[in-house]
């Protein structure tokens, strides 16, 4: 059964760094992507990566601070986050959709229907 988990979510100081783990067992072909979830706030893109090449998209407000990468013998993609701050305290989504949604910028959250059950991320001293 196809399916997607989330780990390694928790509480860091700002400055720190998390590295979050995405199993993505059954999705093969499919782009790839992390979305967040702030209290109060909609569910925001914050990179995918394509199934086609592997090409990394990352939204601004991460760029330079978050990697994103494939482990493809482990069915796996991870997000390195690097610089935290507190505006990146959030529930962490992976999430999987065809149809090159990721290369073509199809961002928004109704485009993808593969959702894992995220995993919290809190950034604070």
């Amino acid at each position: 059964q196809s399916q997607l988990v989330e780990s390694g979510g928790g509480l860091v100081q700002p400055g720190g760094s998390l590295r979050l783990s995405c199993a993505d067992s059954g999705f093969d072909y499919y782009d790839i992507g992390w979305f967040r979830q702030a209290p109060g706030k909609e569910r925001e893109a914050v990179s995918c990566i394509s199934s086609n090449d592997d090409s990394v998209y990352y939204a601004e407000s991460v760029k330079g601070r978050f990697t994103m990468s494939r482990d493809s013998a482990k069915n796996t993609v991870y997000l390195q986050m690097n610089s935290l701050r507190p505006e990146d305290t959030a529930v962490y989504f992976c999430a999987a959709e065809l149809d090159y949604v990721c290369s073509t910028y199809r961002w928004g959250t109704d485009e993808w229907n593969h959702w894992g059950q995220g995993t919290q991320v809190t950034v604070s001293s």
